[in-house]
């Protein structure tokens, strides 16, 4: 079994080395290197992609279950800003969400495991490519995931406005419907004296952004829930050149499925008015789209029983929340729940300034350990 100290060291170890989705080539040798130094008696390992399944035999007798555990192991694009002393040794990537933790609890448990197999089998899922662009769904579809097809599965997400020693979820809609999204204008460029003699794409950015400020307004149901943000626009090359080209770049979050496709039919709507309004053509892409993380209801409740009664953690039922998260395909296909980690900063997800207490690495390991033995 590894100690907490051990566990804050691999956390750290983790953290220097973000990588982007299906290229978590050190993150995956570092997994392999730690996983290699636990008792091996029990243990089949595969590779995928640049993730890992970590199968745990159990000692019952058949036929018994396979639970799974599944932890995300990417980075995100994001240069680091908390002034740690093991921070980032990757320049312009963080583990600005929270899966250096994640990594590092999934590990703690194995460890327990591996030295104390359980009456039933687990399937610890090392998946790469969540923050992007996507490795849920097609880990689900691969030949190596469905020889170990789990009967359940779970997961946790850190969450920096909860206090370490919390644990949230609820039965139903945990996280959002989530699409990229992505739309390239083109036009005519130009000279900035003769703007008649084109078709400025800057213009057209603006007010298209502003078009899609309506979309959730005046087109999805009051009583239902959606965000369209645009995060980043660029066009143009110079002060006095007027843009022949300009991108827009966001996401849209939905609380159902119906609602996502009457905000994308909208949005293909205004993007055709502009196209006409100003004689240029457009271009959307979807980029990678997320299901919903919908929790079992009688496995959630279970959990949440247990939670209670163990007293391994403090339990908040909490509401549903517009983040996204490719968990999802696996809970599409394969009953089980995901809960949020309170982790204690005041910096959110995603932020470069993001630092979980890494007392809840404990928290995490005590709470999912105990969980599954008892099951």
């Amino acid at each position: 079994m590894l100690t907490t100290a051990e566990l804050i060291d691999i956390r750290r170890t983790l953290h220097r080395i973000p990588e982007a989705g299906f290229a978590e080539f050190e993150t995956q040798q570092a997994l392999r290197e730690i996983i290699a130094h636990l008792p091996p008696a029990h243990l089949a390992i595969e590779e995928w992609e640049t993730g890992l399944l970590v199968r745990v035999n159990g000692t019952g007798t058949e036929p018994r279950r396979c639970i799974g555990y599944r932890t995300d192991i990417d980075g995100l694009p994001i240069p680091e800003e908390t002034g740690l002393p093991f921070a980032s040794e990757h320049p312009g990537w963080m583990h600005a969400c929270g899966h250096d933790l994640h990594m590092t609890i999934a590990l703690g448990v194995l460890a327990h495991f591996a030295d104390q197999p359980p009456q039933h089998d687990l399937l610890f899922v090392f998946q790469p490519a969540e923050e992007g662009p996507g490795g849920a769904l097609p880990m689900l579809r691969s030949a190596a995931f469905n020889a170990w097809r789990p009967d359940q599965m779970l997961a946790l997400h850190v969450a920096p406005e909860y206090p370490v020693g919390t644990i949230a979820t609820r039965p139903g809609l945990l996280f959002a419907n989530t699409s990229e999204l992505f739309i390239d204008l083109v036009g005519q460029g130009g000279h900035a004296a003769y703007p008649h003699r084109t078709r400025d794409m800057v213009v057209a950015a603006a007010h298209l952004i502003t078009q899609l400020q309506t979309v959730v307004a005046r087109n999805v149901d009051p009583l239902d829930s959606a965000v369209v943000t645009i995060g980043k626009l660029t066009g143009g090359t110079k002060q006095n050149i007027i843009a022949e080209r300009s991108r827009l770049e966001g996401t849209i979050r939905t609380l159902s499925q119906p609602a996502m496709a009457a905000v994308k039919a909208r949005i293909e709507a205004l993007v055709r008015g502009v196209e006409a309004g100003f004689e240029c053509t457009a271009e959307i892409d979807y980029g990678a789209n997320y299901f919903q993380v919908w929790n079992d209801e009688a496995l959630t409740r279970q959990f949440m029983s247990f939670v209670e009664s163990s007293g391994t953690a403090q339990l908040v039922e909490c509401g549903p929340a517009m983040t996204g998260e490719d968990f999802g395909y696996f809970l599409s296909e394969i009953p089980g729940f995901m809960f949020w980690l309170g982790v204690g900063t005041p910096f959110g997800l995603h932020h470069a300034r993001m630092s979980p207490n890494e007392a809840a690495i404990e928290v995490g390991v005590r709470t999912v350990t105990a969980y599954l033995a008892q099951l």
